[in-house]
């Protein structure tokens, strides 16, 4: 089949810059999907994106689908013919829908009888024919919160569109898109080339922009000279260090389509501010790359993105070294302004800021997470008064003027005013900690202080919102609750605190006075050790696993990781599916045969078969060697142990008969198989792992 290379541009108003790569991808992806649903083959597919524009190239596109063999099956033959063998109503009604004579059909001998088949082949549709429809649904498919519209026309995107390319070969398919009539011309640079560019083939493409049209089209290709230029730049400043964050980077690159960095300086007197409110005012707000020294301390100067060639390089510096001059002179002045009043004096002004309606002031809460917070710093070995106090100044910074104005430094500043004000060290520490992990894959607090605020903070959050009947709905979690379980979970079990989740939620809960919900303490814990699943999940840990553990409902996190790890281990060794298996037998015959009113008491002297007599001391030994391990909280010891059991558990079920007719004999039976799986249960449910088959 012949192919060509394929070429569809999609030329724009600027797109916004943060969302750029994921409708590039977004419109990748659906044109790709909608070939393999229509059978086309290609080759490589590429993404070209910048502000004004969306592409994509697909070579080696075939130029029709595949001829499709097609089969149609009719009524039974005994229905498709009378008598004298004529054709009856039901086959000739069959042929008239498919537009042929009964002497066209066929006959399918099948193991349930005969049938009247119709048969031929689909010819595949040209390609040409099938390229705009799938355009379309890939456009209209792109994740635009909100559409716009523009001039006269109906027509909506997520910015005004004004040229659309569309090239099969060196041929233009001639179907219009978004009312735009297609053609093979493109626009360069708004600036260095604000003309219209001929694309003779879509393997020209980005060639023509780059050497004519002054625009680099791949996003990656322009995320590098990015990259490469900001960094060569500060290095000839003193072998300086330009600090690249990746999102920045993104945002720079979805800005620009023929980036030039620059240098720019800003007064030495700024360094005194905190550099976490000079890097917010310049990322955030200007877009520039800042810089810093080999003992990462921040230098006077930042690097900034143009998106042409000046002819005059040093007027854009000017001007951009004048747009920064008063963002730092207002973080200077806020940050003066905010060290003259101690945090402690901010107290009463958190009294009217509503928390949650029902919920309070962030007053109220703070009191509440201050009881929390002491409680816990007392159960993890760290100083309770310590706790309690960070706790009471832990939201105080919000009602400064720096934080007002720069919101992502809550919890930053409020550490940098508390060692101000001459905190100890700790509680300035957890002013920020607090807020660990802010995202998956954060740091976590460094000090116990820092874990108990944290903690106190996300579990008050917790249980007085579920109290009140406002949990997380579907993908609505206005409060971020589900990221708050998380962080809870991360933090007990990598720092190995000895916390109870139970316990924390039912202090938490002691602090409330409107709770509707009742055991909402219970609630909350299912719903966090529930948060499990997906944590385990991204770390390749099979969901029966996860199962097997919370079958138990080990309310400590710390334990429940280890149960998690052991049992993981436990998966991978050979008797594990056999003891797995024999688990879950034992389990159906001890529930069909009274549960939990069976004990685990075994008369030796009612024992009769060699087998049930070696299992009975196999068990025996290893509850005198296991018991400890698991007191220890040494599961994974314990259950390697275990899996020695599996022979004489093994040779039990072939030759021994559970349910004897002596009741004494099968209710000792039962106790022996009571006492062998409560001693794999101290870990987990097994029977729910994967058998063998």
């Amino acid at each position: 089949m012949a192919t060509q290379d394929f070429l569809v541009e999609l030329g724009t108003e600027e797109l916004p810059p943060k969302a750029l790569k994921s409708l590039s991808d977004a419109f990748t992806q659906g044109i790709v999907n909608g070939l393999a649903d229509a059978g086309i083959d290609h080759g490589a597919v590429e993404s070209f994106a910048a502000p004004r524009r969306l592409a994509v190239r697909i070579r080696d596109l075939a130029d029709a689908q595949p001829d499709k063999p097609v089969e149609k099956r009719g009524p039974a033959v005994k229905a498709a013919f009378d008598d004298a063998g004529n054709p009856t109503r039901a086959l000739n009604g069959f042929a008239t829908s498919l537009g042929v004579t009964p002497d066209q059909l066929d006959t399918l001998e099948t193991d349930k009888g005969a049938w009247v088949v119709y048969r031929t082949v689909e010819q595949g549709k040209p390609t040409i024919e099938l390229l705009p429809a799938l355009i379309e649904k890939s456009l209209a498919a792109l994740p635009i919160p909100k559409r716009m519209r523009w001039g006269a026309y109906r027509t909506e995107f997520v910015r005004p569109v004004h040229w659309l390319v569309l090239l099969y070969g060196n041929k233009v398919i001639d179907a219009p898109i978004l009312n735009l009539t297609p053609g093979n011309q493109t626009r360069g640079h708004r600036f260095h080339c604000p003309k219209s560019l001929l694309i003779p083939t879509p393997n020209d493409y980005e060639v023509v922009l780059k050497e004519e049209g002054r625009v680099l089209a791949n996003f990656e290709e322009r995320r590098d000279v990015i990259r490469a230029g900001v960094a060569a730049i500060a290095k000839n400043e003193g072998n300086g260090r330009a600090v690249i964050n990746d999102d920045l980077l993104d945002e720079v690159t979805a800005l620009n389509e023929w980036p030039v960095p620059l240098l720019g300086r800003f007064e030495e007197r700024f360094l005194e501010v905190p550099a976490e409110a000079l890097i917010s005012s310049m990322e955030e707000h200007q877009k520039y790359f800042h810089v810093v020294d080999d003992n990462d301390r921040m230098l006077p100067l930042f690097i900034t993105v143009a998106n042409l060639e000046s002819k005059d390089p040093a007027q854009v510096v000017s001007g951009n070294e004048k747009v920064i001059r008063p963002r730092l002179s207002d973080a200077a002045f806020f940050y003066e302004t905010d060290r003259k009043t101690r945090l402690e004096d901010r107290v009463e002004q958190l009294k009217p800021i509503v928390f949650q309606e029902k919920l309070g002031s962030l007053y109220d809460k703070s009191v509440r997470v201050a009881a929390l917070a002491r409680k816990i710093a007392d159960a993890i070995g760290s100083d309770p008064a310590l706790a309690e106090r960070a706790a009471m100044l832990a939201k105080t910074d919000l009602v400064t003027e720096m934080v007002l104005e720069f919101t992502d430094l809550q919890g930053i500043m409020g550490q940098y005013y508390a060692e101000h004000d001459g905190e100890p060290a700790d509680v300035a520490k957890a002013l920020n900690e607090q807020y660990m992990p802010r995202y998956a894959g954060d740091d976590l607090p460094t000090t116990l202080t820092g874990c108990a605020v944290a903690l106190a903070d996300r579990i008050d959050s917790l249980v007085g919102l579920f109290g009140i009947n406002q949990p997380p709905s579907g993908t609505r979690d206005p409060f971020g609750l589900r990221r708050a379980s998380l962080g809870v979970l991360r933090i007990i079990i990598e720092r190995a605190l000895p916390l109870d989740l139970q316990t924390c939620c039912e202090w938490a809960a002691e602090n409330f006075t409107v709770l509707s919900e009742q055991k909402v303490a219970t609630t909350v814990v299912d719903y966090m050790l529930e948060r499990f699943r997906a944590h385990y999940d991204e770390q390749g840990i099979g969901a029966e696993v996860y199962l097997a553990v919370h079958a138990r409902r080990p309310t400590r996190p710390l334990d429940f990781d280890r149960r998690i790890k052991a049992v993981e281990a436990f998966r991978q060794l050979p008797e594990a599916q056999a003891l797995a298996a024999a688990n879950k037998r034992v389990s159906n015959i001890l529930t069909k045969q009274g549960g939990d009113s069976i004990g685990e008491s075994v008369d030796t002297s009612l024992l009769q078969d060699g087998a049930e007599q070696a299992l009975a001391d196999a068990v025996a030994k290893q509850a005198d060697a296991v018991l400890p391990l698991f007191e220890q909280g040494d599961y994974g010891s314990a259950l390697s142990s275990l899996a020695g059991l599996r022979q004489p558990v093994d040779t039990f079920f072939e030759e021994v008969m559970v349910m004897a007719e002596d009741d004494a004999v099968r209710n000792n039976r039962l106790a022996l198989l009571n006492r062998l799986r409560n001693l794999f249960l101290r870990v987990a449910d097994i029977s729910l792992l994967p058998t063998a088959s």
